[in-house]
């Protein structure tokens, strides 16, 4: 998360050179490269009934960058994330029946209007902002059931294909909003380091993490992401949040948190 995040954090010193657009191309055309270059894919291609599979998984996955990077550009990064992560925890509280989850789902709406400007105490945000976080949010949700059916293909480098797949129409969009200022060798430099650090090596010890951790113990630590990423937003971007907005970030943890350990739990 702290790769992922200080990523994210000084991928917004290139949104005035290309815009978020073209560094969300950038992150995600040249993360497709480093994965399909290292873990090889074709070694075992998927079959044409897995296509679509694939192609929804990665379709979705570009969604959630191209909006959550339109989102940094005009809200902090911290706050972003905390409106991100209810699409996930949205999915787990709706599709359970227990009681006691209604207290999460209370919990985490009560921090999403502390944290959004609904009340006379709120901090101004920018709609827009707010809209592309929650439109990432969705696409969080539909990333997590796609990308569980896209687990099962066979042959490994879900991933790899899965961030082809969302590069096939980031690229092109990228490209349009920022044109020939994507070849600049300072900007191909940066949106490497951001590639890797977003994409790449995220990934790679999620991974690592997944295999070794207990369900619960890696949902909850997931779950900290809000103030992971508003904590790179202040050392990288001198994001200042106000008292209110950190107990909002904190409510919304709670939630996210005590879902992934009671859900993994009785499941």
């Amino acid at each position: 998360m702290v790769s992922q995040y200080a990523g994210a954090a000084f991928a917004k010193h290139l949104f005035p050179l290309v815009g978020s657009e073209g560094v969300v191309a950038l992150r995600v055309g040249l993360s497709a490269l480093i994965l399909l270059g290292w873990l090889r894919p074709w070694r075992g291609l998927p079959t044409r009934a897995e296509l679509p599979t694939l192609l929804l998984y990665g379709v979705t996955l570009g969604c959630m960058n191209l909006l959550i990077y339109r989102a940094f550009a005009l809200i902090p990064i911290g706050i972003a994330v905390a409106i991100e992560v209810t699409g996930p925890l949205a999915l787990v509280l709706l599709s359970s029946r227990r009681p006691r989850d209604f207290s999460w789902l209370a919990c985490a709406a009560f921090g999403l209007w502390l944290l959004l400007p609904l009340h006379a105490g709120a901090a101004d945000l920018d709609p827009k902002g707010i809209a592309y976080a929650f439109g990432a949010a969705a696409c969080w949700a539909l990333y997590i059931v796609f990308g569980k059916r896209a687990s099962s293909v066979q042959g490994g480098g879900v991933v790899a294909w899965g961030m082809l797949a969302a590069s096939l129409f980031i690229v092109p969009v990228g490209a349009f909003y920022a044109g020939s200022s994507l070849l600049a060798p300072n900007v191909l430099v940066g949106g490497l380091a951001v590639a890797v650090l977003s994409s790449a090596l995220p990934y790679t010890l999620e991974m690592i993490a997944l295999r070794r951790l207990p369900r619960r113990v890696f949902g909850i630590m997931v779950s900290s992401s809000p103030a992971v990423s508003a904590l790179a937003g202040f050392a990288v971007l001198g994001e200042r949040l106000g008292a209110i907005q950190w107990l909002a970030i904190a409510l919304v943890m709670l939630a996210s948190g005590a879902s992934a350990w009671t859900g993994t739990r009785d499941a």
